[in-house]
């Protein structure tokens, strides 16, 4: 057994330390203020803690005047993955939107940007950027979260975005290490496996962390994968090899050399609890070296932080985990507290002149139109927007609507819409809204895409269809749906805001590289007949 050189409140206090909480509510609750109190460093917001800027920066002001140097974190990557906005969407377009213009003082303005307005809410740590390089185009879970597909590319806006984020005094996490791009799996649901071997990771999945690295990333998120290649047992989150020994290796030895915070993805995820519960997951992963355990998008609670903070004791004073490893973990987050306290908050923001249009005028820029066999004539009238909706993944959520319908009601007066998903090839109809989340997968019905066109003809009646889509190449259903669309209505315009891997259909095509709400009002002007690049 490990003899304890410290005291047990010492020892109690580095495992708080270690942990990034989440909770409910816009206010915080009585537990968390007394935790922080007793050596809980970091708490991590979602989109059900923010109500507006407002709110949000009296929150972190509350939390503060607990501990000065706590580390308040949230996952805003912008575009799809939004928690400041999560019930209007994003006013930042996505990474793949970004990595379509592939201008990096850009995107490096753009992160700027975001980066100015969290620390004016009083945030510190983001859980951004990507640096997954989206090379399996049916990934469902990274997507449009990507730069893109070609790894250098991904590793210039990556170190772009790191360098923007944090000259607002915000601290950046690059996620997911070692690269979350080549897998078909969602690590919200299950263990994802890539088979790729190390000379294609260094080539390939490791080159925009080396970037990152090389920018100066404050921190860094593990992913929930498993890399036989350099661990054959444990995902990466747990695995010594990949974060002892590849992350924070020396370049000389072939890491990264990386001297930062290591942050887990969350570790309620079922490829982690399903396989080993939180708790062993957690000491695991402390052990691997990870700095920081990010729990909370699901599990909010103190009783979560109490059993993940009495594991980590107990498994320090089994000898399970050395205590100087939970130690240099927790001084590695306090260290960052201490940075985020001097160079953040809302006083880094006055500093930095507000870029209030960078996100409308880089969503407008990463649109690729594409027109059909005839000259587009814009509709002079209102329009019908069928929009095709496959399941959202957990990581952007059902909250945030999507798509063209309401930036296009306001430039259209009396524009409608509708939202079919998969089940409506039964022939049951399309329901109200933009951007529902209806089940997705599964045989269609008898009725198949014939009969969930004749609903959309019906509901569209004389005005002219806008179809709006979401990684059509990945649903079947969905391309079944548009092909029937357009040979019934060839006058139809089609929105891709998804990964636009499919060939462009349509009178008219727009491609948007991601789902956020400028990305709809940029494709919403080009439809009208107005404003395009921005």
């Amino acid at each position: 057994m490990t003899t304890l050189a410290r005291g047990s409140d010492t020892l109690t206090r580095d495992a708080l330390a270690v942990l990034q909480p989440g909770f409910t509510g816009t206010t915080a609750p009585d537990w968390l203020l007394r935790r922080l109190g007793e050596g809980l460093t970091s708490v991590g917001l979602f989109g059900r803690n923010i109500t507006s800027p407002e709110q949000l920066a009296a929150l972190t002001a509350q939390l503060r005047a607990e501990r000065a140097d706590v580390l308040v974190a949230i996952d805003e990557e912008g575009g799809d993955v939004t928690r400041m906005e999560v019930r209007t969407g994003s006013s930042f377009p996505g990474n793949l939107a970004l990595g379509a213009v592939d201008d990096t003082a850009l995107t490096q303005t753009v992160a700027r940007e975001l980066g100015r307005r969290l620390a004016e809410c009083g945030v510190n740590l983001n859980w951004a950027p990507s640096a997954d390089v989206n090379s399996n185009p049916d990934n469902p879970v990274i997507g449009v979260r990507s730069f893109g597909a070609d790894p250098h590319l991904v590793a210039r806006h990556t170190a772009a975005y790191v360098r923007g984020l944090q000259a607002a005094g915000v601290a950046a996490c690059t996620k997911h290490f070692p690269g979350h791009g080549d897998t078909a799996v969602d690590s919200h649901h299950a263990l994802p496996r890539i088979d790729a071997d190390l000379a294609t990771l260094t080539t390939r999945e490791l080159v925009p962390f080396r970037a990152a690295v090389a920018a100066g990333t404050k921190a860094v998120m593990s992913a929930h994968i498993l890399l036989p290649a350099l661990d054959p047992a444990r995902p990466a989150t747990l695995s010594p090899a990949a974060l002892h020994g590849l992350l924070r290796a020396p370049v000389s030895e072939g890491g990264l050399g990386f001297e930062g915070l290591v942050v887990t993805d969350g570790m309620e995820m079922r490829a982690i609890s399903a396989a080993y519960g939180i708790e062993r997951g957690s000491v695991l992963a402390i052990a691997a070296g990870a700095d920081a355990i990010c729990v909370g998008g699901g599990l909010a609670d103190e009783d979560t932080v109490l059993r993940l903070r009495d594991a980590l004791v107990a498994a320090v004073r089994a000898g399970e985990l050395p205590e100087a490893r939970l130690a240099d973990a927790a001084a590695r987050v306090r260290a960052l507290g201490d940075w985020a306290r001097h160079a953040g908050g809302p006083g880094a923001a006055e500093g930095i002149a507000p870029a209030p249009e960078a996100g409308l005028r880089a969503a407008r820029r990463a649109l690729r139109i594409t027109v059909g066999a005839q000259p587009y004539e814009p509709p002079t009238g209102p329009a019908f927007v069928a929009a095709f909706t496959p399941v959202a993944n957990i990581a952007v959520g059902d909250e945030t609507p999507w798509g063209v319908a309401a930036e296009l009601a306001r430039l259209l007066p009396g524009t409608a819409t509708a939202t079919y998903g998969s089940e409506d090839m039964r022939g049951d109809g399309g329901t109200s809204g933009d951007g529902g989340a209806p089940a997705d997968g599964g045989a269609p019905g008898a009725g198949g895409a014939p009969a969930m066109i004749a609903n959309v003809l019906a509901d569209a009646a004389d005005r002219r269809i806008v179809a709006v889509v979401r990684d059509v190449h990945r649903h079947a259903w969905m391309a079944d749906a548009l092909d029937a669309l357009l040979a019934a209505r060839p006058d139809t315009v089609v929105v891709e805001m998804g990964v636009p891997q499919a060939p462009p259909s349509g009178a008219l095509h727009i491609a948007t590289h991601g789902a956020a709400r400028v990305c709809g009002l940029a494709a919403a002007e080009v439809i009208t007949g107005g404003v395009a690049g921005g």
